[in-house]
């Protein structure tokens, strides 16, 4: 109760942030711009949000005839997990990694690279998948798509901003040269700030459900520390052209060397790792065949 009540509240802070930043480019009119703009854009990534970030990653939807291992696998998790069966996807990049999108579990979609399921155990994959069907049954994929939608306008405000100081202005604007000048470069930092907050909290809180899901958080401790170690063997454009939808990954798939990666949209692997491992001595569970809490083993 207590994250999901933080979340909301982080995500009134952003949209509060985007009228505040509409204010100091535009004053009174600003305000009403953008929160006619947050309304229309939080309506449509209610909607379409799932399908934008699919198709940034050029992800191609799979099914029992075309990876039947895979989609299969998926199919025991969720049905583990007491879920509508998701879409499944498959993303065309050697670096592993995973994410999950959908407005809710009744339209919910997971996807994973290649990469992940060539350079990943078959347990290690399950737990995976089973992480991302716990950000579905939490509910998490709604806020992380909204998010990503709104932090990437704020970051076109900021350019528009930019961009109108180039040309002495607005009139409407409160701080003159100064409001311009603070959303240019204040608002961005601010977004990114609380997008790193939401995510936060919704990955501790899916690795103990993907845990349970697989039921086995050792399996899960195993991939991010292999994911972590050969998601960064190369750039992942996809990713550095829409770092707003990093934050969505199981790990953050950005470089390090862009701006928006100041800023770790996730936990260290490290710390997920040892909170991992702590569970799996509190279950008395190091390894071996899953038996708690999964309905039953993944197969």
């Amino acid at each position: 109760m207590f994250n999901t009540l933080r979340t909301f509240t982080l995500l009134a802070a952003m949209t509060a942030l985007f009228m505040g930043a509409g204010y100091l480019v535009g004053g009174a009119t600003g305000v009403v711009i953008a929160l006619g703009l947050a309304a229309a854009m939080n309506l449509f990534s209610y909607w379409n949000a799932d399908k934008i970030v699919l198709r940034m990653y050029n992800a191609r939807e799979v099914n029992a005839e075309s990876a039947p291992q895979f989609y299969r696998l998926v199919e025991q998790l969720a049905e583990n997990a007491q879920l509508p069966m998701p879409r499944v996807y498959v993303i065309d990049t050697d670096l592993p990694n995973a994410f999950a999108t959908g407005r809710n579990p009744d339209n919910a979609a997971v996807a994973a690279t290649l990469g992940l399921l060539k350079r990943l155990n078959q347990q290690e994959i399950a737990a995976v998948m089973a992480h991302e069907l716990a950000h579905v049954k939490n509910r998490d994929t709604l806020t992380m798509t909204v998010t990503a939608t709104i932090a990437g306008a704020i970051s076109m405000l900021a350019n528009f901003a930019m961009f109108a100081g180039m040309f002495g202005g607005n009139r409407d604007n409160p701080l003159g040269g100064l409001g311009t000048l603070l959303v240019a470069l204040l608002a961005p930092v601010a977004a990114m700030l609380v997008q790193t907050a939401i995510s936060r909290t919704r990955e501790y809180a899916a690795d103990k459900a993907g845990a349970e899901i697989c039921g086995q958080p050792m399996w899960l401790a195993s991939a991010l520390t292999k994911i972590e170690r050969l998601a960064h063997e190369a750039e992942y454009q996809p990713a550095e052209k829409n770092p707003a939808t990093a934050h969505m990954f199981i790990i953050n798939p950005l470089s390090g060397k862009s701006v928006g990666a100041l800023f770790s949209t996730h936990p260290t692997t490290q710390d997920r790792v040892q909170r991992l491992e702590q569970l799996a001595q509190a279950w008395g569970k190091t390894g071996g065949t899953p038996t708690q809490p999964a309905a039953r083993p993944w197969g």
